[in-house]
């Protein structure tokens, strides 16, 4: 088993489990100190009187049954499985004959010690060792107390590893919520964003629509007295001018927030843009993408029909972004681009690719999911919500991975 497939094993292990094995692997390592192995003269460790006994070996027993319940605790009530753990430690140090508990019986506590850090709050993870701490010394006190010997190095080992467990905790605790609150910012930055971008486009296509308005409006007036009829069919394009950009200013910037911070420069959204693109620049897409190594087909379902400017737009920016995620990010050297119109309600858009070619792998993490190190699907999944429709992306079943959506049409948008 190599390293890399090793690694996704060892994740899935619950700490409960680890818990559990670091009883048992300390509990064999008492009972290896305490015989004679191969090549030595006697035991590292003089075995206790009642070790083999029953009484002995009752005491272990019912440490152990006390450890594993401690494990399969951990996951759900931290608190009472930190006290089996605890206990388990106590009783089971208790027929070896030693002055202090061990290491050995101690290493579930330090796991249990180091998940607790690490996965809950600070206030709960500062009484956990706190708890542990007051265990080590507790019974070093009622040794003392009793006139017996005490191991006092023992001890103050053991309570260094503790301490060392729990500050391990801490800075993994730490350091995952760092990276989730980093993952969030960039989350809602790439958000912002995207909202931005939407908004300059927007802009853009409002500010054509009101040219031709104006253009209309002025030819109007040069012939409204000597070509009446020609007036009469500027005005008609002025009319549904008005009332397409209208529309789209309802569905899109309705839906906007005004975000915090100053906006971005138009340089900042990326390269120089088309003027207006639409649907009708897939072909010029499937074009510059072939250029970069990998064959886009385009499939055309249904007849076509004419769009909002706004939701031509924007179905060409989730097309071009789910084709950009396919060049940079799958590995593949292919995908298929699907216009659906045979709904009259609705345009399907979908976005398909067969995964990595032989020999080549995927960029880890990019692109391909919001929690990802990128943040392409979260700027498209935005872009749609805005037009109240229909976000889908994962793997398909059959490998590669599939970016699907459907953007509702307006009621004059019929077929032609």
């Amino acid at each position: 088993m190599s390293a890399t497939s090793a690694a996704p094993l060892l994740r899935r292990v619950t700490p409960g489990r680890w818990a559990a094995l670091a009883w048992c692997a300390g509990l064999l390592f008492t009972v290896l100190l305490r015989i004679r192995l191969p090549g030595q003269a006697e035991a590292d460790v003089f075995m206790g009187v009642v070790f083999l006994r029953w009484d002995g070996l009752t005491m272990l027993a019912l440490a152990t049954a006390l450890a594993l319940r401690g494990s399969a605790l951990l996951a759900r009530r931290p608190a009472a499985a930190l006290g089996h753990l605890l206990a388990a430690a106590v009783v089971g140090s208790t027929p070896l004959g030693v002055n202090a508990i061990p290491l050995a019986q101690y290493l579930a506590v330090d796991v249990a010690l180091y998940a607790i850090a690490a996965t809950r709050p600070r206030k709960e993870s500062d009484r956990a060792v706190l708890l542990a701490a007051g265990v080590l010394l507790g019974h070093l006190g009622v040794r003392l107390l009793s006139g017996w010997g005490v191991g006092t190095t023992t001890a103050l080992a053991v309570l260094s590893t503790t301490c060392v467990a729990w500050l391990l905790g801490r800075s993994a605790h730490q350091t995952r919520s760092h990276a989730e609150e980093t993952r969030t910012r960039a989350a809602e930055r790439a958000v912002t964003d995207e909202r931005l971008r939407i908004a300059r486009e927007m802009h853009d296509t409002v500010a054509h629509s009101i040219g031709i308005v104006a253009l209309q409006a002025g030819a109007a007036r040069l012939v409204i007295d000597k070509r009446p009829d020609l007036a009469r069919e500027a005005l008609d394009e002025i009319e549904a001018a008005s009332r397409e950009t209208l529309a789209g200013l309802r569905r899109m910037l309705g839906a906007l927030r005004a975000a915090d911070g100053p906006t971005a420069p138009a340089e900042a959204a990326g390269p120089p843009l088309p003027e207006r693109p639409g649907l009708a620049e897939l072909d010029r897409l499937a074009e510059t993408t072939g250029a970069a190594g990998v064959r886009v087909t385009v499939r055309r379902v249904g007849a076509p029909r004419p769009l909002p400017p706004d939701l031509d737009l924007s179905a060409f920016r989730v097309l071009q972004e789910s084709v950009t995620n396919v060049v940079r990010h799958s590995g593949a050297d292919t995908c298929t681009v699907t216009v659906d119109h045979r709904d009259p309600g609705a345009l399907a858009l979908t976005v398909e690719d067969p995964g990595p070619r032989p020999g080549r792998t995927p960029a880890r993490g990019a692109g391909r999911a919001g929690t990802g190190s990128g943040y392409g699907l979260v700027g498209m999944r935005e872009r749609v919500g805005l037009l109240h429709g229909e976000f889908s992306a994962g793997p398909r079943p059959g490998g590669g991975f599939r970016v699907a959506v459907r953007l509702p049409l307006p009621s004059g948008a019929a077929p032609a």
